[in-house]
């Protein structure tokens, strides 16, 4: 862009000539290295920078409130007396000079303020010029807003009560805003103001003259009568000026304009300031969301991020119009506008164009306010026109200045040494202009907080020759967290130059130090990133949670065996092949009323190759049912050789049954084998002999592999697949499980059954039979052997006592069941029984009758006695505590656990299962033990890749993740090693740069820690093979030669088959088939994606830190050095690389301010390098005499104490949970508990600052803490009513850093001296709750709508609690975080207070059993709370009655962490969920008070 380049340096103010134009063009292109050109067809430009109209508005003059400016004059010519008297040093001596400590050591006394009056003279002067300045160009409502503000900033700053410097201020502008205070809807309206609008024409750029009421059709107003109403009033009686309505009425223009975008560029801030407050007031301008947008001034600043949040807020539309000064004309990112507006004509040509700039939307605006009359209006105008085109043609037809080339007007660019410093690699250049501004920049980006104003210093000293010149001299003192503090110049002819010279230098020394970047711009730590969840495009960035990806499943070395793929080919030879035997051993802890618990077969692995000896010692807890757990484990039973045709009969039995345990249909001669997992399942006798082939039970084995049934689809697992059905046939999980194409006929072109469509309805079993799954059979012979004790079944006959324990597969449905007894007082034509709360009008006479309408069965054999069956569920996962955790998550019961749920079956319809039932739940425990043995020999394997002896257990709960809702997970390892990380990598960077400061070493540690950067490292080390991230599901687990097709999570919250069911109403003798039909099925997705996760890259992340925390339990530093030197992370110094301490030179005046005696008694040590702890005790905001502050100090020492108190918590309480230990680190690591320590052993009066506005604050928090300390056993542990500051909470963690360097870096010193200090530590019994976060749960807990609401008076924020729309708590506090917790207690208070009333005035009543109990549910959730235990559990027993009628009974127990589950209390019944749950509440309740009488309410 042409003219940005070019104006962007001294062609700013526009060009005198053609010849004059040319030589600054020349000079320009010399300085930057460049040649400027521009595109001669103008058109073509436009094409993709489109040009806005330029349209020109007059306004007349305003009139001048002479009262009112004498009076604002003669205040500050008062306020000039006293900023006079206070000058004390000449303009060259005080310049620069900061603006709180800048005497040498002010000998500070506590609680005095160091400011007087006059202090604030010279800002309170610029406050009345600013007011006065908005009084004549805007009007006096204006001004009067401005006044209001400067005032009520003051009142809100934190010096308002104790510095006399602004009281004094305040004081004046009290009378001001009495002065000027007045309503912008006062006064009488003015009619016939005339503002003249200069449109220029689109072909020939000419002014039109449109007369005010004149606007075009495009910009009609609907509601300008308003305005000119009240803007007319306020201009007749001076409260705005005809500018500010010319304004108001330009803006009503675009009212319509669709994705309306403006800016209004303003000269002074104080106007930038008070035009939204305008336009605020107006109900016309509601389309406008106006904000302000200002650079850097002494009164009011805007920081770079605000700034930023304010153009964010321009670019996504919640802000429309911003009011700007110069700062948004060049250099901010900003979108394109369709109006920009010069409220203030442009001072310069430069100015003109940049602002022109912004209205880059086709079709846009570019409007210029003139005031009618004004001839220096007009001569600018012209003046900027004409100078932009003729630079525009300067730039296309070059003129010749050969014969200027020995003059001086084409200035040479001056590259010696004393004038700038040059980067060689990059090649950015400092010079002596650029040198002051960025010393200024450096010192703005040092870490300060709003206590310290970090500022270079400079002192000028003047020096007379003796031939009579005089020379200056410039030393610069930079702020006490720099590399160097002080640096003198050299010689100059003038202070200006004196003061570029010693900045070049310190720029220069700044770069050799490493403070500067090559771009000679402030190191802010290597490659910084900011903080952000997500890039510009909106995608999740690496290492957040949401940032997620497929990655294979890994799968183990040891594992992999060609043996797998032998005898694929039909062809078998007569070798052996060797394989492993390992039989799995499995012990029962509990008791189980289900028999078929423990009636199951035995089985073994048989692998390629040996296991390691830790698989072995790895025992497993199996949850198989609610008061049982199995420990499985693996026995080494000895090598074997078979034969070949062994190996592939004991491949075919492995695929039969485990195609029926996994539902997945495959056919053992055409299944693939995949090499890399190869191991197989083999059935084993109970008795151990010596050789372990004979161990298998190859009968079983030839018995199952060669059984006919196979050949009948219904028999093998998935048989919609067969009759081209998409509907899911496995037997046993409570549903309708018709064949789609059967219940219609259309397989076999039949019609479709009459009752099809009907609920539960299938479709003529003679279809069935015809389909040949069923063989047809007539009466014969029936009575022979029904005497003979047998059983006609589908397609054979069977003797009744080897039905027990088998598995049968119901022909009508396609279920299987397990047969538990044969009913011979029952049979087909017994009554069938009519189910509870059944209205309809259906009814079966009989179970013959039932199978005939529903299903359309004739029976044959109705006097055949039936069989009772209970079904066959999917296969489980039974590594998590389901029995629990599947209740937690629900709030109450899944299943009732006591009784079985039973169907009787006539036996014609049922076929013989080839599998026995016993068989098929030993080998439903398989998948869950083979996840394990899986999951530990990857990690066995990662153990032998890092190299370091670590248990193979401790590594696999490294690895598994939280979500896999197992009995382990890496949530504590990841607490411990992200301390000890943090910890290692700051005492590395602190070591390595000592001229870093702590916002420097902040980030760069961030580089190395991150958790992006630990994915990255998890990536390269291809840790996401091994991680266990998702809780197992057995469907979708892969076996050998069985790969899973559907991905159901369903299945894993169906019952299990060892759950004891116990329905508090027997479920009747039909109810499964109603049941079952209820029940929808769950997205399916192709089984391919089974070999696939998706792990977010926050996981990879965590399981670095988990692996660094295991390592360190295990092997202490060294393991833990080891392992992050593996994983890429080098964070080492040799002893040699550690740079000797800095000597400590400090005044001898210092070191006596300091009771050295009284501090290190208070530590309990006796420092050998003192200036270490004089170091600890600075703040920035104090004097710089050669010490420095404690910002790296407290770098180091932060981690060093996250690092031991966190090291503490873990080794201290080993058995408790990740979240709570996490809590108890929360509220021992904390700001707020380190300053609450401070005060308690006094640190605080040893801090070395100089800042009232602090001191004062710490003298305000020790008083409160003093209070809170006083109150019996109260420790609040950071939770406390007053907000610490923060300095307090830093000299803590900089007095550990201290100790830390002066003890020869040993952190068991450390460690030694702040026990003590933070004793008590936190404890489960003492950690305290926040309110904010008790509340929360509450209103959960009761389902009640919880709001907060706050608002700002002052300084003083108030917060207000609602709970369901009624105001319970309200506080107020400065900080509005403190307000919220303050509100949030007080909102606890009254809840508590009216749930003690409540229960006062049942018990009163004689209700207290099932009276209504307001608070009762809320007084057991604050038992629960009090004791750490679970939220209680609560079920629906029972709901019955018509729609109008309805009642409920509610049961509730609590899981408490001393005495296990309590007794399940039901209540009565109740016509709602909540007086249900009241009235089971009361029994739970007088059931803990029996229980814990000695702790009253379970305290």
């Amino acid at each position: 862009m042409f003219f940005l380049m070019l104006l962007s340096t001294n062609i700013w103010i526009g060009v005198t000539s053609q010849e004059d134009c040319a030589i600054k063009i020349r000079n320009l292109e010399s300085k930057l290295d460049c040649i400027v050109s521009t595109i001669k067809d103008r058109k073509e430009l436009e094409k993709h920078v489109p040009m806005p109209s330029e349209v020109i508005v007059h306004y007349d003059k305003a009139a001048t409130l002479l009262s009112f400016h004498e009076q604002i004059k003669q205040m500050e010519a008062t306020v000039e007396e006293a900023a006079l008297s206070s000058s004390k040093r000449t303009k060259w001596q005080f310049m620069g000079a900061r603006d709180a400590g800048s005497r040498d050591e002010l000998h500070l006394v506590y609680g005095v303020s160091e400011r007087t009056e006059s202090d604030g003279a010279a800002n309170l002067i610029q406050k009345l010029r600013a007011i006065n300045y908005a009084l004549g160009e805007l009007g006096q409502w204006c001004a009067y807003k401005v006044a209001q503000s400067f005032l009520t900033a003051l009142q809100n700053d934190e010096r308002a009560n104790y510095q006399v410097d602004v009281k004094f201020q305040e004081s004046y502008l009290k009378k001001v805003v009495d002065l000027l205070h007045c309503q912008l809807t006062e006064g009488a309206a003015m009619k016939n103001e005339n503002n003249d609008v200069e449109m220029p024409n689109a072909e020939n750029h000419k002014p039109n003259e449109l007369e005010e009421g004149e606007l075009p059709d495009s910009h009609a107003v609907s509601v300008g009568e308003h305005v000119d109403e009240v803007i007319g009033a306020a201009v007749a009686d001076g409260k705005v000026t005809p500018r500010v309505q010319a304004l108001i009425k330009i803006l009503l223009m675009y009212q319509h304009t669709d994705d309306f975008r403006a800016i209004i560029f303003v000269e002074r801030v104080v106007t930038a300031f008070v035009l939204p407050k305008v336009f605020a007031e107006l109900p016309s301008l509601g389309f406008i969301r106006c904000a302000s947008l200002i650079g850097h001034n002494n009164n009011q600043e805007m920081r770079s991020c605000q700034m930023q949040d304010t153009i964010a807020k321009f670019r996504d539309g919640r802000v429309t119009l911003l009011v700007a000064t110069s700062v948004a004309e060049e250099g901010l990112d900003i979108r394109q506008c369709n109006v920009v507006i010069r409220f203030d004509l442009a001072k310069t040509v430069l100015a003109y164009i940049q602002s022109r700039g912004r209205a880059r939307k086709p079709g846009s605006d570019y409007i210029l306010m003139l005031e009618r009359g004004n001839l220096s209006h007009e001569a600018f105008l012209k003046h900027a026109r004409s100078s932009e085109e003729t630079l525009r043609k300067e730039a296309i037809e070059r003129t010749d200045l050969s014969h200027l080339d020995a003059t001086s007007m084409l200035s040479p660019v001056d590259t010696s040494p004393d004038s700038m410093y040059q980067v060689e690699s990059t090649g950015a250049v400092v010079s002596l202009n650029s040198a002051v501004g960025l010393i200024h920049f450096y010192c703005s980006q040092l870490p300060s907080d709003r206590y310290s104003i970090l500022r270079p210093e400079f002192i000028m000293q003047k020096h007379e020759k003796p031939e009579g010149s005089t020379e200056y001299s410039c030393k610069l003192q930079l702020p006490c967290n720099a590399p160097f503090e002080k640096l003198e110049g050299p010689m100059c002819s003038s202070i200006r130059l004196a003061q570029q010279a010693v900045c070049l230098a310190a720029c220069k020394k700044l770069h050799e130090m490493g403070a500067f970047t090559d771009m000679l711009l402030p190191d802010r730590g290597s490659g910084e990133r900011e903080k952000a969840e997500q890039n510009d495009e909106g995608d999740p960035l690496p290492g957040t949670a949401r940032h997620r990806e497929f990655y294979p499943e890994g799968v183990a070395e040891i594992l992999r065996g060609e043996w797998i793929l032998s005898g694929r080919d039909g062809c078998q030879s007569s070798q052996f092949i060797k394989l492993y035997m390992y039989s799995v051993n499995c012990v029962n802890i509990g008791t189980s009323k289900d028999p078929f618990v423990t009636q199951l077969s035995n089985f073994a692995l048989i692998f390629g190759n040996e296991l390691d000896a830790e698989v072995l010692s790895t025992t497993m807890d199996l949850f198989v049912a609610r008061m049982m757990i199995t420990k499985a484990s693996l026995v080494f039973r000895g090598p074997i050789e078979i034969t070949e045709s062994q190996l592939v009969l004991l491949k075919s039995f492995h695929v039969r049954l485990m195609s029926i345990v996994l539902d997945v249909d495959v056919d053992p001669l055409t299944t693939p084998w995949d090499p890399a997992k190869a191991y197989l399942f083999v059935p084993v006798g109970a008795e151990k002999v010596m050789d372990p082939l004979r161990e298998i039970d190859w009968t079983l084995v030839n018995s199952i592999v060669n059984s006919d049934a196979w050949n009948n689809p219904l028999q093998r697992a998935r048989p919609d697949v067969y009759l081209g059905t998409n509907e899911r046939t496995l037997g046993g999980d409570r549903r309708e499980y018709g064949f789609g194409k059967l219940r219609n006929g259309s397989a076999f072109g039949q019609k479709a059954h009459p009752t099809y469509g009907i609920r539960g309805a299938i479709a003529d079993f003679d279809v069935v039979k015809a389909s040949g799954l069923v063989p047809a059979r007539d009466r014969g012979h029936f009575n022979d052997y029904q005497n003979q004790g047998k059983l006609f079944m589908a397609d054979s006959c069977w003797d009744a006592k080897d039905l027990a324990g088998m598995i049968v597969t119901a022909a009508h449905s396609g279920k299987r069941f397990y047969v538990d007894s044969i009913c011979y007082n029952m049979n087909a034509e017994n009554s069938f029984p009519r189910k509870e709360g059944y209205l309809g009008s259906l009814e079966y006479s009989s179970y013959a009758d039932y199978y005939k309408q529903k299903y359309g069965v004739e029976l044959i054999y109705k006097k055949q006695p039936l069989i009772r069956a209970r079904g066959v569920s999917y296969c489980k996962n039974l590594l998590s505590p389901r029995f629990e955790h599947s209740e937690a998550n629900n709030g109450e019961f899944s299943e009732n656990l006591d009784k079985t749920y039973y169907v009787y079956l006539p036996p014609e319809l049922c076929l013989v299962h080839p599998l026995p039932g016993s068989l098929i739940r030993g080998a439903q425990r398989l998948p869950s033990i083979m996840r394990r043995v899986e999951s530990m020999l990857l990690a066995i394997q990662l153990k032998d890749i890092i190299g370091y002896p670590v248990p193979a257990n401790k590594i696999l709960e490294a690895l598994t993740a939280a979500s896999c809702q197992e009995t382990f997970c890496y949530e504590r390892a990841e607490l411990l090693g992200d301390a000890y990380l943090k910890w290692v990598v700051s005492r590395y960077l602190f070591l390595k740069y000592p001229q870093k400061h702590e916002g420097q070493l902040t980030r760069m540690r961030q580089q190395m820690v991150s958790n992006m950067i630990l994915y990255q490292y998890a990536l390269n080390k291809s840790l996401q093979t091994y991680i266990q991230a998702d809780r197992f599901a057995p469907s979708r687990w892969a076996a050998p030669g069985v790969l899973p097709v559907f991905d159901e999570e369903t299945r894993d919250s169906e019952p299990s088959i060892f759950e004891e069911s116990s329905p508090r109403r027997e479920l009747r003798k039909d109810s499964y088939e109603d049941y079952a039909d209820s029940m929808q099925e769950d997205g399916e997705i192709e089984g391919d994606s089974s070999c696939y996760r998706v792990l977010s890259s926050k996981t990879l992340a965590d399981v670095v830190e988990a692996l660094i925390g295991v390592y360190y339990v295990a092997g202490g530093k060294i393991a833990a050095n080891h392992l992050m030197r593996w994983i890429g992370i080098h964070a080492e110094l040799d002893p040699q690389e550690i740079p000797t301490s800095k000597p400590y030179i400090i005044p001898e005046t210092i070191m006596k301010s300091i009771d050295f005696d009284t501090l290190e008694g208070a530590l309990g040590i006796k420092f050998q390098n003192k200036g270490l702890l004089v170091e600890a005790i600075t703040h920035a905001s104090r004097p710089s005499s050669g010490v420095s502050c404690y910002q790296r100090l407290e770098f180091v020492g932060d981690a060093v104490l996250d690092h031991l108190i966190t090291k503490h918590l873990f080794f201290t309480y080993t058995d408790l949970p990740p979240g709570r230990l996490t809590d108890l680190r929360a509220a021992a690591v904390n700001n707020e508990n380190f300053a609450r320590v401070a005060v308690k052993h006094k640190l605080h009066v040893h801090l070395r600052h100089g800042s009232s506005a602090l001191e004062t604050q710490i003298r305000e928090f020790v008083k409160d803490v003093q209070e809170e300390i006083s109150k019996p056993g109260f420790n609040s542990f950071g939770l406390g009513d007053c907000k610490a500051p923060k300095v307090l909470g830093d000299i803590f963690e900089s007095i550990a850093g201290a100790i830390f360097l002066d003890s020869g870096y040993d952190t068991s010193i450390v460690w030694k001296v702040f026990q003590p200090l933070l004793d008590p530590m936190v404890t489960l019994d003492t950690l305290p709750m926040h309110p904010v976060r008790e509340l929360q749960e509450r209103c959960q807990q009761q389902a009640e709508g919880l709001e907060y609401k706050a608002s700002r008076a002052g300084n003083v924020a108030t917060v207000e609690v609602f709970v369901d729309g009624i105001q319970i708590g309200v506080a107020q506090n400065p900080q509005k975080k403190m307000a919220q917790k303050l509100a949030a207690r007080n909102a606890l208070v009254v809840l508590k207070e009216k749930e003690t009333a409540a229960k006062k005035d049942t018990e009163k009543d004689g209700e207290k059993k099932n009276g209504s109990q307001m608070f009762t549910r809320q007084t057991l959730n604050d038992i629960c709370l009090r004791r750490q235990w679970p939220m209680p559990q609560y079920r629906c027993v029972n709901e019955g009655g018509p729609a109008h009628a309805k009642r409920f009974v509610y049961s509730v127990r609590v899981n408490t962490s001393d005495r296990g589950w309590t007794d399940e209390c039901i209540g009565e019944p109740m016509p709602s969920v909540k007086k249900a749950k009241d009235s089971a509440a009361v029994l739970l309740l007088e059931l803990l008070n029996r229980n814990y009488q000695h702790k009253p309410d379970g305290k």
